[in-house]
């Protein structure tokens, strides 16, 4: 029961969901999530921190830069159900589609260039 507790606590909150939502529409940076959703970034920071204690995100550095990805669901059979089900929901709310709409383009993380 633990499990299914940390999942569905993890989504009851509205910007958790949409964090959820854009990250299944494609991998982003805090950065990027920040600007899709107007918040602030420790805001930010600490709802992906949420979300990837339940298992359903993880991230990936790159650099100073770190992208984030939703999970496979592998780590409880409640995340894979539940995220295998979010793919479908909320596709035509029209706050998650007025969130489609304000995605950034996909980017690579910015290089250092170094002067030496």
């Amino acid at each position: 029961m633990k499990e299914l507790l940390g999942v569905t606590k993890a989504l009851s909150d509205r910007n958790r969901i949409k964090i959820i939502k854009v990250l299944q529409h494609r991998p982003m940076f805090v950065s990027e999530i920040q600007d899709a959703l107007g918040i602030a970034q420790p805001t930010v920071s600490k709802h992906l921190k949420v979300l990837e204690e339940a298992g359903l995100v993880t991230s990936h550095r790159q650099g100073t830069w770190v992208r984030y990805y939703i999970t496979e669901g592998a780590r409880n059979p409640y995340t894979a159900s539940i995220l295998g089900n979010l793919r479908h929901w909320l596709e035509k709310d029209p706050e998650i589609l007025k969130l489609y709409e304000t995605l950034p383009p996909f980017r690579e993380p910015r290089r250092r260039v170094s002067l030496t």
